[in-house]
């Protein structure tokens, strides 16, 4: 099955991985979102959340500043003008207790 238009490798296995480690991944954000559920997240939030948490936990491929870095560029360039500053906090939080999480 070809996509229209089509979906690069990367794309389909951050996809693959996320969908796979979807429970570990909202329980990391769970419980680093300080007053927040992940219900009352924006949507958009939520799912750049998941894929920098996939990428800090589960992928070597990409350093831990980058995810987060590409994850707050993207909250401010679709999202809120609070998002920005809630993703950076979430993910450095995660980011202090990574060790522990292994």
């Amino acid at each position: 099955m070809q996509n229209d238009p089509p979906v690069n490798e990367y794309t389909s296995g951050l996809v693959r991985d996320v969908t796979e480690h979807l429970d570990r991944i909202d329980g990391f954000i769970g419980e680093h979102a300080e007053g927040w559920t992940l219900e009352r997240m924006p949507a958009v939030d939520r799912n750049i959340l998941r894929i920098a948490v996939l990428e800090m936990m589960w992928r070597d491929d990409v350093p831990d500043r980058v995810a987060i870095d590409e994850a707050v560029e993207l909250a401010k360039s679709v999202s809120t003008d609070r998002s920005p500053a809630f993703v950076n906090g979430l993910l450095a939080s995660l980011l202090h207790v990574k060790p522990a999480a292994d």
